[in-house]
Parts: structure tokens; sequence; C-alpha cells
């Protein structure tokens, strides 16, 4: 793992999922696609992204001529109050979503292959630096960015959530694997379909992607007939950007209720949304943020939690947390919850801190308790004292029995009582029994809040191990097929950048030419390269009509490369 400074303010638990970045893994043929891009984008972008755009570019330290290091586009946040990290692939959103909340952005360091030059499902370092460092230099949109990733972080995700992102996952993974069968990326376009249609109702987290996808990835700003754009979905990709302002794509004012609006990541957007400015996107995040349950609680949030089958928290109006995966809840005769049942690894914490000895280990096998209010008052009033024997009866039916073994107190007030040969019941419904070992019951009786994740996340993690994958290494576009393509795309490259330019120099430019012709008649960067230096250095060698000729040939093979040859040649 990279040692950046960084590491020290990061969640243990979110370290594993920072990649190292290899320079050497990216190929010639790697430098010149982004170059292709970045030369496009900036004659592309000044009159149609948002101001901040190619100003931010300089400002994050993301130049034209060679694939950026996160290292440097970390150094260059710092001035904006961010940071950046090497990621490799996806990450899961909810990792993605923290590391916002903490300020940092994540950079995929993969680069996507040249075929997927135009566009790419998977995350690479064009999208991630190219596409959303540079307008987190506005002081808005930064501020945007990191609420999204703060109110996101307490979002509830499902288990159907989870299947979805991992089939997203495999779907990308494998269209950009050089490798690749049509039939395995057939398989896996039909696995993600599969489990879409599988999903039976739509999460907060499901609700806050949506947010993100039509503000921060394919998000316009400005005047509704003339926005501006700015989501890094559109910015880093060639075709998308070209043709997302033209009237085949409905342009939609922005509100709250983009999020009633799905996506597929691998086809075109048919509508964008349009913010009148990036105020209106922290408006619309926190009227989201206001139908949440981290902000509602209540049997509401409850509800959202059981029916989410993942780890969520319940916070309680004693500052006391329960993290698990909640299974049952018992209601009074006015719909008050009065029990809560947890399922599997359970934590009790407060205030954020995992109460000593009551983590996930302890209550390994799940975790019940009533939720009433009680002070040092009531303890006096019931007789309750450690080592006598105690008794509470409460009005929704639900009846503690059993000797009092510890009393734990915070900030003045009890917070946890822990009981031997207890006996707990709902009416005659039996919740709990003697010989199942200590009962430890919390004390709180209103639900103020409940989100998704453990409160004391590092503890709860360390106890599970959570929700860790692999993140595996930087993939390298280098194949065997494309071995000596790559050192004609070096020896290029070595050209263009010499010092001097002599007649040795256009002589070796022929003889690339003469190459590129006999063995690869397809390849249309390669030539557009040639061109460019040509032109540079205001050279009329007999074979430069036939370069255009053959370009022009090229571009008929499909609407992709006729699209992108047509724009690179207009730079000439």
């Amino acid at each position: 793992m990279i040692n950046y400074p960084l590491t020290e303010q990061i969640p243990p638990y979110l370290t594993p999922y920072i990649a190292e970045q290899n320079p050497s893994l990216y190929t010639p043929l790697d430098h010149a696609s982004w170059r292709f891009i970045m030369k496009v984008s900036e004659a592309y972008f000044p009159k149609l992204a948002h101001g901040k755009y190619l100003k931010g570019l300089k400002e994050t330290g993301i130049s034209t001529e060679r694939i950026p290091l996160v290292e440097e586009i970390d150094q260059c946040l710092r001035k904006f109050n961010w940071r950046a990290v090497a990621v490799t692939g996806f990450i899961p959103p909810s990792v993605f979503t923290e590391f916002l909340s903490l300020g940092v952005l994540p950079i995929a360091c993969d680069m996507r292959s040249f075929d997927h030059l135009a566009y790419t499902p998977a995350p690479d370092i064009v999208h991630e630096a190219a596409g959303h460092a540079p307008i987190i230099a506005d002081a808005e949109y930064s501020a945007y960015l990191r609420s999204y990733g703060e109110i996101s972080r307490k979002a509830i995700f499902s288990n159907q959530d989870m299947d979805v992102y991992n089939a997203i996952r495999h779907l990308s993974d494998t269209k950009e694997d050089p490798n690749a069968t049509f039939s395995q990326i057939e398989a896996a376009q039909s696995r993600l379909n599969q489990t879409i249609a599988a999903v039976t109702y739509i999460s907060e987290a499901t609700l806050l992607s949506r947010m993100g996808w039509w503000t921060f990835e394919y998000g316009l700003v400005g005047p509704l007939d003339n926005p501006k754009i700015y989501g890094a979905g559109l910015l880093s990709s060639l075709s998308e950007s070209y043709n997302c302002l033209s009237s085949a794509v409905k342009k939609v004012p922005f509100s709250i209720e983009c999020i009633e609006t799905s996506y597929d990541i691998t086809k075109p957007q048919p509508q964008l949304f349009v913010a009148e400015d990036f105020h209106k996107l922290t408006e619309a995040l926190d009227a989201l943020a206001n139908k949440m349950a981290f902000r509602k609680g209540g049997i509401e949030g409850l509800e959202k939690a059981k029916k989410a089958g993942t780890v969520t928290t319940t916070e309680l109006d004693s500052g006391v947390q329960i993290s698990g995966n909640l299974a049952k809840v018992i209601q009074d005769s006015s719909g008050m919850p009065r029990y809560l049942q947890f399922q599997g690894p359970t934590q009790l914490a407060y205030k954020d801190a995992e109460i000593q000895g009551q983590g996930a280990r302890y209550h390994k096998e799940g975790y019940g308790t009533p939720l009433e209010d009680i002070s040092d008052s009531d303890l006096k009033k019931a007789g309750v004292a450690l080592g006598k024997k105690a008794h509470f009866r409460f009005a929704s039916g639900i009846s503690v029995e059993g000797k009092c073994t510890k009393i734990l107190h915070q900030d003045g007030s009890p917070i946890l009582l822990s009981f031997e040969d207890c006996t707990v019941k709902h009416n005659a419904e039996i919740l709990f029994q003697p010989e199942w070992g200590t009962y430890d019951m919390v004390c709180g009786g209103q639900v103020v809040s409940v989100f998704g994740g453990a409160a004391d996340r590092k503890s709860y993690l360390e106890a599970t191990g959570g929700f860790h994958q692999d993140p595996g290494k930087q993939k390298s576009n280098l194949t065997e097929d494309n071995k000596e393509l790559n050192e004609l795309y070096g020896k290029l490259r070595s050209l263009r950048e010499a010092k001097t330019w002599n007649k040795s120099s256009t002589a070796a430019l022929s003889d690339l030419h003469l190459w590129v012709q006999r063995r690869y008649p397809s390849e249309w960067l390669f030539r557009y390269e040639l061109l460019e230096l040509l032109v540079e250095h205001k050279l009329n060698l007999p074979w430069a009509e036939e370069v255009r000729t053959r370009l022009k040939e090229i571009s008929q093979e499909s609407p992709e490369k006729g699209e992108m040859i047509k724009r690179g040649l207009e730079l000439l």
C-alpha cells in the first residue's frame, strides 16, 4: 500500500482500499490515448463546460501530455482542503462516499483500454482525475460533494443494492478485460439485467446514487437553454460530451425529483438535469436528507432498517446506539416501538464509540432490548441495586426480571443495565431466558435516528470483517498482441518530445509511417499523431495525403471512430 501521509487521517478500515499507482504500467498507447482525450477536451470545453473546468485542470496538476500521478493531484487538492488516494476499479459505494465525507477523492488509477477510448463503464483515471478533480476547485461544488458524502454515509443500503453493485462491477470489469469473449460479456450483462429485475424496493442508498448520477456524474448547470457541463461522466466521455447538449437529449430542470429517475450505466443518457447553480444541488440534497431515516428516526426509520436486511444503527434519545441487522420490532398499542431484536453480530455504542465489552464479538448471535426511558430516580423507585433482584414491568407488556450486576452511566445518566438469571417477556412470549447468559438492557425510550452501517465502524468491522474486498492491483493494457504497436507509439512519442528536429527525425517518421501502413491498416490514432508532427514541423511529405485518405476510410468503420477522427482532424 502506498504510504501517503493522508493514511494517518483515514479510518483503518478504509486504508485497505487504497492502492498503489504504478506509472510503469502505463503503455505508450495509454499515454497517447490520454493525450488525445485531453487535447480534444481542451479544445471543445472552453465554451461548453463549466467555467472552472479548464482552470481546474491546471489547479489540480493535470496536464495534457501524460497520465497524471495521483500523488501530484493529492498535493494540488490540498489547497482546496481536499486530498486524493489511488484505488483500482470499483470500490463499494459505502466506501466511496465515506472517502468523500472525509474530503478525499478516490482516483481509479487504471487507464481505459484503447477500444473504449471514447467511453468506459469502468472507473478509470480519465474519469476520476480529468472528470472529478477539476470542478472540486469550485468552492460551492466542493462543499456539495463533501456534504453528499456525509449524507450518503448515513444512507441505509440493502442486500439488493450490494447485489446490483457486484453485478455492475462484474460487467464493467468484463468489458474492460482485453481477453473477455463476446459470450462472457453477454453473460455479465444478463446477470446485471436479472439482478436489477429482482430488486423489490428502492432504498435510501439507491436514491442517493441517483442524485449523484444526475449531478456530479452527469450534471449540467446554468440556463436551461444554454447549460454547461460539469458532471465527470460527461467530461470524461468524448462521445457523450459531444452529443449531450444536442436537442436529442432532453434537458430537465434539476430538482429533488431527479431521484425518481433511474439510469443505465451501459447506455447514453436520454435526459439530463440542469441545475440553475451549484447551490441548488445542496438545497436538493438537504431536502432528500430530511426524508431519510437518520433525520426522521422513529418507527419509519426502523421499518427501513428492517426491510434492508443489512447492518444499521438505531440511535436512542439517551445517546445509546445499537448497530446490527434489525430483525423484529415490537410496538405498543399506539404504534410506538417498544422492543428491538437484532440478529447476528450486534454492537452497543455511545456517541459513536463502542461501549467496553459490548461489541459485535460479545453479541455475536444477536441482541434485544426494551425501549424505555430509565433515570436514576426510576431505578431508585424500582429498588434496583447491584447484586439485588430487579423486576421491571413496562406499560408495553414487556417485563424484565433478573439480578442486577451492572449499572453503567455516561454523562450523569444510566445507559446500560446488566442482569444475570434474567427472563424477558412480551406478555406470554419469552424474549430472553436465563440460560442464554447475561442480559444487557440499554436505557432510552425514543428512536431519534436510524442510519446505515455501524456507529463505531472501526470496532464493528474489526470484529466482523465488514464489507472488505480485495482492492486488487492496477491493471496493464499491455498484451502480446499490442506489444509491437506500443513500441511504435513509444518511438513516435520520442520523436515528438525531442528538443530538435532534423533530417534523421523526418526519415524516422517516414519509417514509422511505412511500418504502420504494412502492419496496422486500422490504427487511426497512430496515423493522427503522424499528421500532428507533419503539421507541427511544416513537413510536406509525399505520404501525408495517403495518411489523410486512410483516416477517412477508417472513419467509415464505425460511427464512434468516425466521430473521434473528425474531432481530431479539426484540431489540425
